[in-house]
């Protein structure tokens, strides 16, 4: 007897990769309009939209008149949208973000008579278990996965605990859109049927569909014809829930437990996670500043509601994969960093306004007592606060007052403030405190401490607290957007200390100058602090190289902790591994590698690193190292000697080298995991002054 395989119509639409979110709209409004077209006239019996909803609204942006067609289509089963707004990366994106573009993209088809959801997960590089939480909090019960899943889960299985479905081959099916004969077609298709087979029960799942890809007017009788062909299989037209019915009694045979990431048959394209550290940067501060300012404009009625809306709405534009991955063209990404401006510009107005209507206040807007120090700006002088910083600019209180413009006189001094905030309760608004006199702050022209946590130069080395040893690194990178490109048996260039010199002595903060053969570091601590404060700031004027921060430890490291959605996540490692000694050699292999995704930080053997925007951490040996820079020149190199399969169009894109002025800016800290819980909010305050 055949095999069902139930095959469903799509398109994986990026809004934007290798063109321009302008062109690939154009592009849409054509394939969608024809699958409009099909589903009218009834030659397709329904159409998967690919799991999103912003490919939707950016067609009826330009085509409204179409609205209460589709609105038809949905309500009759035969179009399906949502739950997402966007497809964003799983690893890059926080709960908060990952929430919110759920709940958009669901009100919004909803909104359109949507009532089936899956949460479709076909392209993105590797899967979090936390996503499968957030779906059940949503009411989602079912999922659609395929890069990361290992050669041991078949098609069917519960990812932690929900009904998931592994596309063992892929959401890319174009073979219906090829010019071969129909025998050649019906061949293909036996091939990839087999393998798929291979996996699952009677009833086997296949896509139809690539990457903005429109359907083929004549795809019904194509099926019919091919079907002639195939001994073992039946393809009928249906949708992917059809598919879920058929095989329900089936997930329950194999669990999976963990996040899916392994690489050995899907490309996981890991390196993404260190490409465009400028787009990571600022799309970590958004997603901290973002909801911050929300809570902010809520609490004192500001009436911004809208506003933070839309707001929300270009960070989560920017949080689609090939985005916020940096795999995509330089034009694409400077709409990125504009967007985030938008965003940041928006923020800061709004705490702008706080300040100008509680000028010298400050509010905790978490849910916990706080402790700890805060920056602030004004133009007055105040002897009660340490002064860390000034710039030249308008009165806050001139700019945010309606009645008042600013003139050429009003251009002064601003001057940036670090004051002392001991147990400011929740939703507590007080005046900036006074600091108090005492200190446990150390600096020479050499080292750095307090009763906490100690840095010192000695020689060519940097030591924490005596024993953990922090290296700056460069070495070759011959990869792309996707994938760092080692050399074999490539040792690095380790960064020479040139001089150190004391540069901050303050009782409530000391810094510490570190200049390098690469860069100066400047070296922060705050009175009573646990974390070792870095920033770096240089221009990069070289291409294909990696530069990363080494931290040595004292025994090799098995396991890490590492945020994700906002929770710490436990990751096995193998210490010996050397992907420099383990490049393939054969077509279709993406090499095993020792890095991995983070948000905010990692832990390993009593070591915790916070970073702001610097999203991978390695682990080789007794060596913990979090990346700087990564700078390629091409989205996919056909070259890369670590994946030797090219992942996307060999487009050469300059701006990936990162050429010019670099940021980088991490802490540390000495101790156990707990630590994150401790110290987080030192670096992501809830406070706002």
């Amino acid at each position: 007897m055949k095999k069902t395989v139930i095959a469903y119509l799509h398109t994986h639409w990026d809004r934007e990769w290798y063109r321009e979110y302008e062109v690939f709209r154009i592009r849409l409004l054509r394939v969608f309009d024809n699958v409009l077209d099909l589903l009218e006239a009834q030659q397709i019996p329904c159409f998967y939209f690919d799991g999103q909803t912003s490919a939707l609204q950016d067609y009826l942006e330009i085509r409204p008149e179409k609205l209460n067609l589709v609105k038809n289509l949905i309500q009759e089963k035969r179009l399906f949208i949502g739950p997402f707004f966007t497809l964003v990366d799983e690893f890059l994106t926080d709960k908060n973000s990952f929430e919110h573009n759920l709940k958009m993209g669901l009100d919004y088809s909803r909104s359109l008579g949507c009532t089936d959801f899956i949460g479709y997960l076909a392209d993105t590089f590797g899967h979090s278990k936390q996503v499968t939480k957030v779906f059940k909090e949503f009411g989602i019960d079912k999922c659609i996965v395929w890069r990361g899943c290992s050669g041991d889960i078949p098609s069917e299985f519960k990812f932690c605990g929900i009904d998931t479905v592994n596309l063992i081959r892929g959401y890319f099916m174009d073979f219906f859109s090829t010019q071969f004969d129909i025998d050649k077609k019906a061949q293909y298709l036996k091939d990839n049927l087999d393998k798929i087979a291979k996996k699952s029960s009677d009833v086997l799942l296949l896509p139809i569909g690539a990457d903005h890809l429109g359907v083929e007017k004549d795809i019904v009788q194509q099926i019919k014809d091919v079907n002639t062909y195939l001994d073992d299989y039946e393809i009928k037209l249906g949708s992917p829930f059809e598919y879920f019915e058929l095989v329900k009694d089936n997930f329950s045979k194999f669990e999976w437990n963990d996040e899916l990431r392994d690489n050995s048959k899907t490309f996981i394209l890991s390196g993404s996670y260190s490409s465009r550290l400028d787009v990571k940067r600022l799309n970590t501060e958004c997603c901290y500043k973002l909801p911050l300012v929300d809570k902010l404009q809520k609490q004192f009625k500001f009436g911004y509601d809208n506003l933070i809306a839309y707001a929300y709405k270009l960070l989560l534009q920017n949080q689609a994969h090939d985005g916020i991955c940096g795999c995509s063209l330089d034009d694409v990404h400077a709409e990125n960093i504009m967007r985030y401006k938008k965003i940041l510009q928006i923020c800061q107005t709004i705490i702008d306004e706080f300040r100008f209507k509680n000028e010298l206040k400050a509010i905790n807007l978490g849910d916990k007592p706080f402790t700890g120090y805060l920056e602030f700006e004004s133009c007055k002088e105040l002897d009660y606060c340490q002064k860390i910083s000034s710039r030249k600019g308008f009165d806050n209180n001139i700019l945010q007052d309606t009645q008042k413009i600013p003139i050429t006189e009003d251009y002064r001094d601003i001057y940036t403030y670090l004051a002392e905030v001991r147990n400011l309760k929740p939703l507590e608004l007080v005046s900036i405190p006074k600091m108090t006199a005492e200190t446990d702050l150390e600096v020479t022209d050499n080292s750095i401490s307090n009763s906490k946590i100690s840095l010192k130069v000695i020689g060519n080395n940097i030591l924490i607290n005596n024993d953990i040893q922090l290296e700056f690194v460069d070495y070759i990178d011959n990869g792309d957007s996707y994938n760092d490109g080692p050399v074999a048996d490539d040792e690095g260039i380790t960064a020479d200390i040139i001089s150190t010199k004391k540069q901050m002595d303050g009782s409530l903060r000391s810094s510490l100058k570190i200049e390098t053969s690469f860069f100066d570091v400047i070296v922060s601590l705050d009175k009573y602090s646990e974390l070792l404060k870095f920033n770096i700031e240089w221009n990069n004027d070289e291409i294909n190289h990696l530069v990363q921060a080494k931290f040595i430890l004292n025994d090799k490291i098995t396991k890490t902790y590492s945020e994700d959605f906002n929770e710490l996540i436990e990751r096995a490692f193998e210490p010996d591994y050397d992907i420099r000694q383990n490049l393939p050699k054969t077509r279709g292999i993406e090499a095993k590698s020792n890095t991995a995704p983070m948000q905010r930080f990692v832990w390993a053997n009593d070591l915790g690193i916070f970073t702001k925007g610097i999203t991978q951490y390695e682990v080789f040996k007794d060596m913990l190292s979090i990346p700087l820079l990564r700078a390629t020149g091409v989205i996919s190199n056909p070259k890369n000697s670590s994946r030797s399969t090219p992942a996307g169009p060999p487009l050469e894109t300059p701006a990936l080298q990162q050429l010019g002025k670099n940021k980088a800016e991490f802490a540390v800290y000495c101790g156990d995991v707990n630590g994150y819980e401790r110290n987080l909010e030192q670096l992501y305050p809830q406070v706002v002054a």
